[in-house]
């Protein structure tokens, strides 16, 4: 892969050799439209490198139009706007997020047992009334690391049908997630789900089809206890496709169940709404539906499992605390995926490289990622990981 470009700095050349060693950086930009004829800027990679300089260094357009002008291609702010903003550059380097992305999850390999993929999305606000964009993102819970991530502009809702759970794959997701078609599709490809149910979020019905009584289930249980039911979801207003999960309700203790009800009632405030008594009631407790069966999986198994969870959100707060992907610039939509696609690829690149560095003696020790190399039918047997406080 050739980087030999004229502009450029040398942590971004740093960066760029992190791409794969296959990646065609000219023949891509080619392909994509991004770069057909050179004027201040002589080849793709230039191009590329002023994507990186304007999505990574934080750079204003007329930031980045000096900063192209001591590196040798004399531009001006209008100039940069122009080159950044074409819907082909952004397609350019969505592509290249993605090759990158599609390389780790080769990485990745095979693991042994279950792979336990964490699905999540993350809002990152434009100025003024520019809007917001959100981040679909896959986790890959024994790499550690985000291997699928899609951007849209933020009318469209989180969904499990976004990533292909296959066989062998548990899908560990929040209630966003709750569509039961979604759960269908993924129980029809091969794959399992343990995902966070609201008390309403779908129609609950008994193996006989009658419906089931949540809240006479959820009184039953005391403080800290863990119970579960087979019951059917609904999908439609026929049987005919219906499909069985594991209902598993763990209520939580008195000091928790009170901070949950605290932020149900601040969202209802927010909101502008009046709360109703069943949520308040359902704050006290976690509800995870899943597709895995007994004995394999037992209850407190499924428990343990959803508590890793927080990975992912560990990595959008990384990704928006370190690399600033929470102060989105640009008003201009084309404008603003480039600097998102550029911003997703300098964050995965570092991120690998940090990776090799943590994974060399003596931090290899230290940063080893066997906690999270489950045997997934026993979780609770892994060693406890606990997240260490991150400031910005």
């Amino acid at each position: 892969m050739e980087t030999t470009a004229s502009i450029g700095s040398g942590p971004i050349r740093q960066l760029l050799a992190r791409l794969p060693a296959a990646l065609d950086i000219e023949a891509t930009a080619r392909q994509h439209g991004a770069f057909s004829r050179s004027r201040r800027i002589k080849n793709a990679t230039e191009l590329l490198h002023l994507a990186l300089a304007y999505g990574v260094g934080e750079l204003s357009l007329r930031d980045t139009a000096a900063w192209a002008t001591l590196n040798g291609a004399a531009m001006s702010d209008v100039a940069v706007l122009e080159r950044l903003r074409l819907p082909a550059v952004a397609a350019w380097l969505g592509a290249l997020l993605e090759t990158v992305l599609v390389t780790r999850r080769h990485e990745a390999g095979a693991p042994p047992g279950w792979r336990v993929r964490i699905l999540d999305a993350s809002t990152v606000s434009g100025p003024g009334q520019a809007g917001a964009w959100r981040l679909h993102a896959g986790y890959d819970l024994a790499g550690q690391r985000l291997t699928a991530i899609e951007i849209d502009d933020g009318k469209a809702s989180e969904s499990l049908a976004r990533f292909a759970i296959g066989a062998g794959e548990i899908a560990l997701a929040d209630r966003a997630y709750l569509k039961a078609r979604d759960l269908r599709a993924v129980g029809e490809a091969g794959g399992h789900f343990i995902v966070r149910a609201g008390w309403n979020a779908v129609r609950w019905r008994t193996p006989e089809g009658e419906p089931f009584d949540l809240f006479a289930m959820l009184d039953r249980l005391a403080w800290g206890e863990h119970g579960e039911a087979s019951v059917m979801i609904w999908p439609e207003r026929t049987a005919r496709d219906a499909f069985p999960v594991r209902l598993i309700v763990r209520r939580l203790d008195k000091v928790a169940a009170e901070a949950s009800r605290a932020r149900a009632r601040h969202a209802a405030r927010k909101e502008q709404r009046r709360i109703q008594p069943q949520t308040l009631k359902a704050a006290e407790f976690v509800l995870l539906v899943t597709s895995l069966e007994e004995p394999a999986f037992a209850a407190t198994d499924i428990l343990a499992l959803y508590r890793r969870r927080w990975q992912v959100e560990l990595a959008f707060k990384r990704m928006k605390s370190l690399f600033g992907l929470d102060e989105l610039p640009a008003k201009d939509p084309d404008l603003a995926r480039t600097w998102l696609y550029a911003k997703l690829i300098a964050n995965l690149l570092a991120e690998d490289m940090t990776r090799e560095i943590l994974d060399s003696p003596p931090s290899a020790r230290r940063h080893s990622s066997a906690p999270f190399l489950l045997d997934l039918a026993h979780p609770e047997n892994a060693r406890p990981h606990h997240p260490r406080r991150h400031h910005r």
